[in-house]
């Protein structure tokens, strides 16, 4: 499909409000696929220091204090810091759609914003909820998409496949988005705490610090790799490398009497349960 063919916005502005990390992620691969040329980006930041840093990082972008050239886009991503989007939304113009065009489209990946207050927030505007993960950096992302009223299909599509440019997409109930960032979006703090300890473990049994790092990091990934590929259960992985008495089990027994699975299970769902609070 070409990408022209599903964006009807790619010869018009595409506002940002806020250009941290994961809205950098996002941004740079749409420009480099072609979805939005750079020159229709209007980007809003909150000092001048990250404008002329992000000016001297990325020749031709258009970064400003005032956000009125990005608040007119007919397609807004919002990646302001949650406890700032009273005060963004207070500033944010009235929606103006142009002649005949749809409303404008607003992306949140704000955690924890939902739909509703988004709505009542930016009256005006179309809203997706969108919900991508960290690994989005190197395009190996997972997001999931709630839709708010009103958003269309052609504007769907060119929605998922602006996320597509990070990794896989997911469309999902706005009541599930909780679970899916507890696991998805904290998730790599857990893994990268796993990594870490494995390392640690492997220093004790002696091994150059910088050795066990490359290999506890290049282990999961393989790890990883292998449960998606071969599409196992990862008990049947488990089985596999687990032989009678041997060193794997004996590992095993470690982790279950330390209580590893339990602690993993709690953590997911205190972080799905502080997800509900914020919103």
């Amino acid at each position: 499909m070409n990408a022209a063919s599903v964006s009807p916005f790619a010869s018009r502005r595409f506002g940002v409000i806020g250009l941290g990390r994961m809205a950098q992620a996002l941004l740079f691969p749409l420009i480099e696929s072609g979805l939005v040329p750079l020159a229709a980006v209007r980007a809003a930041v909150g000092s001048e220091v990250s404008a002329e840093r992000l000016r001297a990082q990325h020749p031709g972008l258009a970064v400003q204090l005032d956000g009125a050239e990005a608040w007119a886009a007919p397609v807004l991503l919002l990646a302001v810091k949650p406890q700032l989007l009273d005060a963004v939304a207070a500033a944010a113009p009235p929606a103006a759609a142009e002649a005949g065009a749809e409303p404008p489209l607003l992306l949140s990946v704000l955690a924890g914003v939902a739909l509703a207050r988004l709505q009542q927030l930016f009256p005006g505007h179309r809203i997706v909820r969108a919900v991508p993960n960290t690994p989005c950096l190197v395009r190996a992302g997972l997001t999931a998409l709630a839709w708010g009223e009103g958003v269309t299909p052609e504007q769907k599509a060119w929605v998922r496949q602006l996320f597509a440019q990070v990794g896989e997409v997911l469309e999902l109930p706005e009541a599930q988005l909780d679970g899916f960032l507890a696991l998805t979006s904290s998730g790599p703090a857990f893994v990268a705490l796993v990594a870490e300890a494995m390392a640690d473990g492997a220093v004790a049994a002696g091994l150059p610090r910088a050795m066990a790092h490359h290999l506890a990091h290049r282990t999961l990934a393989g790890t990883a790799a292998l449960l998606h590929e071969q599409e196992l259960h990862p008990g049947q992985l488990k089985d596999m490398v687990t032989s009678p008495a041997g060193t794997t089990i004996a590992g095993i027994r470690q982790l279950e009497r330390s209580g590893l699975r339990s602690a993993l299970i709690e953590a997911v769902l205190a972080a799905a349960e502080r997800s509900r609070e914020l919103a």
